[in-house]
């Protein structure tokens, strides 16, 4: 069997639903979870969904992934724009990884505009919602060649 394409999601969004829903909408993270794992399958491909509100622990798992996973859907969250321990990590792990934010990151602070998860990313979503998770699931499989 094929290698699952991990997701992993960074800090503060596990309080989807509740949280900022004026920029991060009603959906929760199971809501996410349970469309991304219906898009993967449709697909022929597996996820392991992942939340973490701690950098070490999503350095680990993108450690992880080099040796278990096919690929990586990553809402690094706000590591995104701070974490250069995040970016060597996806740098080595050398799979391809889809960088997704539910809100539009160039519409907001400017401290949001930079991303460290890009330039070693196959690419970026951004600003579509949660939609971007099945987005990015798509664009994995055609990577992979599904």
């Amino acid at each position: 069997m094929a290698k699952p394409i991990y997701v992993l999601n960074g800090p503060t969004l596990n309080m989807l639903g509740t949280r900022e829903p004026e920029i991060y909408g009603t959906q929760t993270l199971a809501d996410i979870e349970k469309m991304t794992a219906e898009r993967a399958t449709s697909l022929g491909h597996t996820i392991d969904f992942r939340q973490s509100n701690s950098e070490g622990q999503l350095v680990d798992w993108v450690l992880d992934a080099r040796a278990n996973a096919s690929g990586i859907v990553l809402n690094g969250a706000a590591y995104t724009h701070t974490s250069v321990a995040l970016m060597d990590a996806i740098s080595a792990s050398e799979l391809p990884v889809v960088e997704v934010h539910i809100s539009n990151i160039f519409k907001r602070e400017e401290f949001r505009h930079h991303s460290f998860v890009s330039p070693v990313s196959l690419g970026v979503i951004c600003g579509l919602g949660p939609i971007g998770y099945v987005l990015a699931i798509e664009a994995l499989a055609a990577h992979l060649g599904n």
